[in-house]
């Protein structure tokens, strides 16, 4: 008997193989996140002498369970929120522990000091696992582009597109922003690159006396100092801040077509075009969009090839547009983005103060009602699945990356003053030693039960956002390409931010 078997495409088999390496990374990462948080409170109770009775990953019921000799209970349980180390002796967690089976009060008592070390033990240890990846980043390096690094603009958008869909003035613009501008910093905080930038407006809070949106950018432009009050709109459907800048890039020739004034002047593929007529290029529509005002007049390209700089003339030429049919000057380029992506290598300590920062910035923000970061924005299991699998697809690094700032992450909000996490026990024991006695057991049980759910409702309510958000971006077709602003070509004067 001959057996036939239907072909499979090798394009099926590498989508199959990559998933499988991402969730194995996420079950790999998050996992051992959670792990190394509770294996800190494990080791440290069972330093200070404190009696465990049980090590779970994971809430509810018990997956897998087993004993160990010394008595301690390690199992793997079904809801993927986090895990727990059970120390009866330290808080009555019975809500979402289950029953320990040990009788507390047979139990000798512990000291604040030690209720103290064993609770800050599982956010010390998730630091110091980020310190550890952080430090292998260090050597192995970070791939970051080149444009994100930067703070030039390359497109201040003279419109942009709001949440609700109406097309609006770019807020950037507005206030007299343009490309080239060098943004020194937000709010006066200084940005030392786009994302920077990107993320203050966002996390911003600013608003006017009458509630309007307001972000404050310092910037530089040509050798001046200049202060533009923005007012940031919401857009995306996120409903993020933005205020319509995007960083200055590189510009590539793709193709040059034959018999075609860029042709003739010895223009060719690869070539990066840096300026012209002395304007620095930023984005790939400036050329165009400058032609378009240049009644065809002569222009000098200033490009790179092979790392020297070379100088070209060239005269516009009347073409029709295949797409269009319409007639403009061109030179005969097609031209893309060249994103440059280098490799970075920042110590391991500059990168956890990093992510303290991010991570602060947004609690501060999301505390905060004049910003419009609420729990919408937030993201549980799924989300963070879901960015692993995303930098999965680019460079292992990026998920370690993002690793570490999920453990700075976890170190900080786990020691939120908030019942049931880390920092509502220690705040629970200092009320207890400073009034010189136990809270009641009563009022305690009651607040954790609250928050349990509170907790557990925040959670489904993430889950299901991140399920929409995923499904949503699944389905959205891919927009087209939004056409760049133009660029000045006379003698205009953009409106000047105040000096």
């Amino acid at each position: 008997m001959i057996l036939t078997f239907p072909s499979v495409p090798v394009d099926l088999l590498q989508s199959v193989a990559a998933n499988l390496w991402a969730v194995f990374l996420i079950i790999l990462f998050f996992g051992g996140s959670i792990f190394v948080h509770e294996l800190g409170h494990f080791l440290a109770a069972r330093r200070r002498g404190v009696h465990v009775a049980r090590f779970s990953i994971g809430f509810g019921p018990k997956i897998i369970s087993w004993q160990g000799k010394d008595g301690v209970e390690f199992c793997l349980s079904w809801l993927p929120l986090g895990g727990y180390v059970a120390l009866p002796q330290l808080a009555d967690m019975h809500g979402i522990e289950g029953e320990s089976g040990v009788d507390v009060e047979k139990l000798p008592p512990v000291s604040y000091s030690t209720k103290i070390i064993v609770f800050v033990a599982g956010a010390a240890f998730n630091i110091l696992f980020a310190f550890l990846l952080a430090s292998i980043i260090w050597v192995a390096g970070q791939p970051v582009t080149e444009e994100e690094q930067t703070t030039r603009v390359g497109i201040a958008r003279p419109t942009i597109e709001t949440t609700d869909g109406r097309t609006v003035p770019g807020p950037a613009y507005d206030a007299g922003l343009r490309a080239g501008d060098i943004i020194l910093a937000v709010d006066g905080r200084t940005v030392d690159s786009f994302s920077d930038i990107s993320q203050l407006v966002a996390l911003g809070s600013g608003r006017t006396a009458d509630g309007r949106r307001e972000v404050i950018i310092t910037c530089e432009r040509e050798g001046r100092k200049l202060t533009a009050v923005v007012h940031p709109r919401l857009v995306g459907p996120e409903e993020l801040r933005d205020i319509g800048l995007e960083p200055a890039v590189k510009v590539m020739i793709a193709l040059v077509q034959a018999g075609t004034p860029a042709e003739e002047a010895g223009l060719r593929p690869r070539d990066i075009i840096t300026h012209i007529d002395g304007r620095p290029v930023n984005y790939s529509g400036f050329i165009a969009d400058y032609l378009r005002n240049g009644e065809g007049r002569k222009v000098d390209l200033t490009v790179l090839r092979d790392g020297r700089e070379l100088m070209a003339s060239v005269a516009p030429r009347k073409m029709t547009d295949p797409d269009s049919k319409s007639e403009s000057y061109r030179l005969g380029l097609q031209l893309r983005s060249a994103f440059t992506v280098k490799v970075v290598h920042v110590p391991p300590w500059t990168q956890l103060v990093q992510h303290v920062v991010v991570t602060w910035r947004t609690l501060v923000s999301l505390a905060n009602p004049k910003s419009d970061i609420g729990f919408s924005k937030m993201s549980g299991p799924v989300g963070i699945a879901e960015r692993v699998h995303a930098f999965a697809k680019f460079d292992i690094r990026l998920v370690v990356w993002f690793i570490i700032f999920l453990n700075v992450n976890l170190a900080i909000v786990n020691l939120l003053p908030i019942p049931v996490l880390d920092g509502g026990h220690i705040l629970f024991a200092t009320i207890a030693r400073l009034r010189g006695r136990a809270l009641p057991a009563n009022f305690t049980t009651v607040t954790q039960s609250v928050f349990i759910v509170l907790l557990f409702s925040l959670f489904l309510y993430t889950f299901f956002n991140d399920v929409r958000r995923i499904t949503r971006d699944t389905r959205a077709d891919s927009p087209p390409a939004a056409n760049p602003p133009a660029a000045p070509a006379g003698p205009e004067q953009p409106a000047t931010p105040k000096p």
